[in-house]
């Protein structure tokens, strides 16, 4: 074993790697209150059906809804807001195994030109 000297760090400590690199999100891209209800709303979901198809409480969707919880603001979580997209455009569920079928095609078509 190697005695390091005091003061030195090991190089590969100090890189921090891509993935902990976060982008600050602006206000303006965030779900709004409005915008989540109106995106349930497109899709002719009822709260509790929202709640269920985002794998949520029925209350969670409400405080989504108000942008208020207990007299404290609350924002849609980036997961929920991944969630909202996913099931806008059709996925329903995803087992990690590869892209959904439509997106596949589309890599298909593209490879073919």
């Amino acid at each position: 074993m190697t005695k390091k000297e005091p003061g030195s760090a090991d190089p590969a400590a100090k890189a921090a790697p891509a993935s902990k690199t976060v982008e600050k999100v602006s206000e303006q891209d965030l779900m709004t209150p409005e915008r989540f209800r109106a995106w349930r709303k497109s899709l002719g979901l009822k709260q509790k059906e929202a709640a269920d198809r985002l794998g949520l409480k029925k209350r969670m969707i409400q405080y989504y809804e108000k942008g208020r919880r207990d007299g404290k603001s609350v924002v849609v979580p980036k997961t929920v807001r991944l969630a909202c997209w996913a099931l806008t455009n059709g996925v329903d569920d995803f087992d990690g195994t590869g892209p959904t079928a439509p997106v596949a095609a589309e890599t298909q078509a593209a490879q073919a030109e």
